[in-house]
Parts: structure tokens; sequence; C-alpha cells
């Protein structure tokens, strides 16, 4: 089932030529898809692909919740002015899903269960289309879908961003008279200021769990809750937080649209446009109208023409097509179906600026930029040539909650972009000390020390190895400095970008390039003794053929500095000079002029870098 797009708009869109109308339409399609895939009743959409740990009933009624959500937005944006089989399809839904004696009813809402996340969505999507839904339902179905929801009242979860499944489903049942705590809707709350990491930053959790769900777990559900139950007070904390994690959220997106791929869930894709959305709806957003449509519809328009919905109109398990690296157990055959969220925007009605005003160049379409976030530990750096966003990683691991025998790619590499995927136990963007018998020393934990203006610095420690790291970036170029600390028969290797493609890339000393001109490359410019290429087929989320150039070099026993410059990009950016004295300090002459002087020893503060 291929997507019918409407006419672009290159005068009132002149960056994606995307419109409202074709967020309506891709909506439409999505819900059109998925239809073949519904039981008896419409209480669950069984789609094809591989069960979750939950189970099939459980991903059916992912697939109901997940999808209502999508609709809710359609047709509470439309003011209910849509065909009336859509409406007629969940209501339907809603009636079969909390029948008891149905044979495809929903599975009742249990300690830690996945449909505790999914009973959030139907609570969202039953409040925003309540004059439609809800309120038509007669009596005995009301009555049956609240006390299907409020077997949420006193069940645990797990201590991240699900207490706020919490909160919203709570605070449905109070504005629909039905059962509910108000000391568990507060608690929610309260729990996240614990996360609160500054700058607009949530870790999800505790610990150092910095990525996606920030925007479209973290803000979202507390900036909805507020909304609903119209806290003028929360509403206002939450809003002065959106408006500043915006402010850097925005460079995250490269010139065609494609987000970094960083972080877990990477299967939602467009999900990454909801802080967008939202800022517009709260009025929370530092961004002009005509920005926020051009970010926003240039991600949905990047995988559209990416594959994503595939020629079935339906979102599989990966990022383009489908590829299961990028899930987790936790994932079922509906489970991309949260990037319902992306069209919360349909909620702004279709005079609202950001729908009529023309589209304004995103920070990547007007010039290189170079953003530090402390909160979170990164350090990005995009480049307008190309389009290529960069995002530099001394502070996020997921320390707390990750299996610490099999380090998560999609956290512990030094670096992620808009353009290129991280490989499971590979060598990309990674410094690894290897042993005699092969094996790398692997960076579990990372140790934050620095990060302001162009630079970012931690560390790592495995057994006797310890790695300290300081990254320096200058256009489209990361300079890596390494103070490397390991027994004497060691070898160093500097790991870069894997870039990946359908068909095999070109390949040459310390690079490779992709037929499009992208390239990927690493320079020794300290300590290396040469470099080298690993291919994989496969591995990577970009493309079935990937291959990741590295240096490499001996390691003489205690401590030796090395130094490379690694790249993605266009064209190689030019090397800085390098002056390395003993095992502390450097100082990088870079092309444009500027001196930077970084001193490895510790690393304790800002302070001990200098740019100049």
């Amino acid at each position: 089932m291929s997507f019918r797009r409407p006419p672009s708009d290159d005068h009132l869109s002149g960056h994606t030529g995307w419109t409202r109308a074709h967020w309506e339409a891709m909506a439409d399609h999505l819900l059109d898809s998925v239809l073949p895939y519904a039981t008896d009743g419409f209480a669950q959409f069984r789609l094809p692909g591989r069960a979750s740990r939950s189970g099939p009933v459980s991903d059916g009624l992912e697939g109901f919740a997940r999808t209502f959500l999508l609709a809710a937005f359609r047709i509470a944006g439309a003011g209910g002015r849509v065909p009336p089989a859509l409406i007629e399809r969940y209501a339907s839904g809603l009636v079969a899903g909390t029948d008891p004696a149905h044979p495809h009813a929903w599975p009742p809402l249990t300690d830690m269960s996945q449909q505790l996340v999914e009973a959030a969505s139907i609570a969202l999507a039953l409040h925003e289309t309540r004059p439609w839904l809800f309120d038509r339902l007669a009596p005995a179905e009301r009555e049956r879908v609240v006390a299907w929801l409020a077997g949420f009242i006193g069940r645990r979860t797990p201590d991240n961003n699900w207490v706020l499944f919490r909160v919203v489903v709570e605070q449905f049942l109070a504005e629909a008279g039905g059962p509910y705590e108000p000391a568990e809707i507060q608690g929610g709350l309260e729990r996240i200021e614990d996360w609160y990491a500054g700058d607009g930053w949530y870790s999800d959790g505790q610990g150092k769990n910095f990525d996606y769900y920030c925007g479209w777990a973290m803000h979202l559900y507390p900036s909805l809750w507020a909304r609903m139950a119209g806290d003028t007070a929360r509403q206002e904390l939450y809003a002065a937080r959106l408006h500043r994690f915006l402010g850097q959220y925005q460079h995250f997106f490269a010139a065609d649209g494609g987000p970094v791929h960083q972080g877990r869930s990477l299967t939602y894709r467009f999900a990454t446009v909801v802080p967008f959305w939202l800022g517009a709806l709260t009025g929370a957003t530092p961004l002009p109208p005509g920005r926020t449509r051009r970010i926003a519809s240039g991600a949905l328009r990047h995988f559209a023409e990416h594959g994503a919905p595939d020629e079935r109109g339906l979102l599989t398990l990966g990022w383009y097509d489908a590829f299961e690296p990028v899930t987790q157990s936790y994932s079922g055959p509906a489970s991309p179906y949260w990037a319902s969220k992306a069209f919360l925007g349909l909620l702004l009605p279709p005079e609202h600026p950001v729908w009529t005003a023309p589209e304004q160049a995103a920070p990547v379409d007007l010039a290189d930029q170079t953003l530090a976030m402390p909160a979170p530990g990164w350090l990005l750096h995009a480049t307008r040539d190309d389009g290529v966003v960069r995002l530099i990683n001394h502070g996020s691991d997921r320390d707390r909650v990750q299996d610490q025998d099999i380090p998560d790619p999609h956290y512990l590499k030094f670096a992620y972009t808009s353009h290129s995927g991280p490989e499971t136990g590979a060598v990309d963007n990674h410094l690894a000390v290897l042993a005699p018998d092969g094996a790398a020393s692997l960076r579990r934990r990372i140790e934050p020390l620095a990060v302001a203006d162009r630079f970012a610095a931690s560390a790592y420690q495995d057994g006797p190895v310890r790695v300290v790291t300081a990254s320096v970036v200058d256009g489209a170029a990361e300079i890596r400095i390494h103070r490397v600390t390991a027994p004497e028969g060691r070898q160093v290797r500097d790991g870069g970008h894997a870039l990946a493609a359908p068909v095999p890339l070109d390949l040459k000393e310390g690079e490779v390039r992709r037929p499009d001109g992208l390239g990927s490359g690493v320079r020794p410019l300290h300590g290396y003794a040469g470099t080298g290429i690993v291919t994989a087929e496969g591995a990577n989320a970009f493309g079935r053929c990937s291959a990741t150039p590295y240096a490499i070099g001996d390691h003489p026993g205690g401590t030796a500095v090395y130094v490379s410059l690694v790249w993605l990009a266009g064209a190689p950016p030019a090397s800085p000079g390098v002056r390395v004295e003993g095992d502390d300090l450097v100082v990088l002459t870079l092309p444009g002029g500027d001196t930077a002087t970084v001193h490895l020893n510790g690393i304790p503060s800002c302070e001990r870098a200098t740019l100049s």
C-alpha cells in the first residue's frame, strides 16, 4: 500500500515541500495500513513480526493503543470531521477490549506489565477525543473503560519514565469521574524531579540515561498532564524547562531531516520530533513557527523517503527498513507505532502559525554549529556543507540499567551521528586497548570530566586499563586525545564512524566512502603506527554493507598519549598541528589558526583545557 503524497508546496515549505496535508495524509496512510491486522471488534491489532517478551495478546493491545493515539490526534485535530468509520473503529475496540467475555479482551493491568505503558496512550487518546468517543459510549461501556484503566491504581512500575504513565492515566480517571489516587499522581511528578539534570535535560531514571526519552517521555507526559489538569504552576515549570531543552535539541537534526542515531527504542523513528510540537502546543518553544515545521516535516519526510513505512504501509522493527539490533526485548510488532506521538502537531489548528508560516531554516541550514551540553555530557558539531550532525559522547552511558557484560552500542560509543549507526561489539567509535590474545578493553561506564565550548573529556577504567579521552571539535573534525595507562605488550586501537550503504563501499587507507560521496576516516596524528579498515554485513541500521576505519599502534606499557583525527563528512578535513609534551600536555594548532591546549592529567574541570 503506497503512500499517496500530496503535491509539494515549495512556496510555503521551501525546505521540505511538506505541509499539514502531508501530515494528515501520512496519518491516514498509517491508520489504513493496519486495518488488515485488526482482530474481531478491533480490540487488538496483531501486526506481523516477532513477538515481544510480553506475548501476542499484549502486543495486540499495543497495536490498538498506539494506533489509537494516532487516530486521536487525527480526529481531534480535524474537530471530528474525519470519516465516521475511523471513530467507529476505535469506539468498537474500546468496547470489545474492555469486555472480559470478548475473545480478544485486553489483559488486565498488573505490576510491571507492558499493559501499563499502553494504558497511558489510551488515556491520552480518550482525553483528546472525548466529545467524539468516550462521551458517546453507553454508560455501561464507559464504566468498563474506566474500570480497566483503574487497574493502574496501586500498581508497581519500573523507576523510570513509566512513573509518568500512572500520572496521565489517573488524571483521565479523575476527569472521567472514576477512582484515582491524588498521591500517586503527585508521587510520579515528584519522582522525576530527582532525575532533572538541568538545562532542560532529564535522565530516564537514576543514572546517566540520556537519550530521546528525555523528549518523547520526560517532557511530553508532564506537560500534557498539566494541560489536562489545568495546573498552571507546574505548566510554567515544565514550559521553562522545555524552552531550554528545545534551544539545544533543534541541533539534533541533519539538513536531510535525519535525527542523530543514539539511544534505545530508535524504532520509534520520527517520534523524535515530539518536543517541537509540544513546545508549540504549550507555548514553550524558543523556535519560530516556520522552523518548528521545517525540522518536524524534515524528519517525517526523511523516513518516508528511506522506506518507513514500508511497501505495506507498516512501520517495522528497525530504523529505515527492518533491523532488529535497534530493538529491545520489550519491542513487539506494534512497538514502532509510538511514532504516533509525532502527530501531536495536528492538535494545533490549521490556522496556527506552525502550519501557515513559511518554513524557516534549521540551524544546520545556516552555518556550521558547535554546542556544548554539560548536563548530558555531550558535545555536538554540525556542518552546513554536508548537513551532517555529530554528537560526541562523554557523559551518557545508561550505567545503572545496562547489562555490563554486553556494553550497549547505543550509549557507550564516543560519537553518534545523523548519517551513521553504531555496531554491536565492533571497533567503531571506541578506544580499545587490545591484550595479546586480542581481547579489547570495554568502555562500560563513563566518568564525565568536562564539557565546554568545543571541548569535552571523560575517562573509563577496565581492569588494569585506564583511558582518559579529550575531544576537540573543529568543523567536521573531531580530534581525539587519549591518555592510555596499560600493561606492556598491548595495542591501542581508535575506531572511527561505521559508514554503511546498500552496496559495498569504496575503501582506501584509513578512509571509507559511500557512493553518494559521504566519507568516514581516521587519521593518526601521534602515537599510532598505521590504519586499517574492518568491514561487516548486516550489522548497521543504515545499510547492508558497512565499513569502519581505525588507527592502531603499540603500547609501551605505563602511560602514553595518542592523538587521532576522526571525521564523517563530504570532504576530509585538514589536520591540525600537534605538539605532545610528556603524558599530560597536548597543544593543537587548528587549521583556522586557533590553538587548543589540553592538559590530560585527570582533567578535573573545564579549566584543564583552553581554546584560544
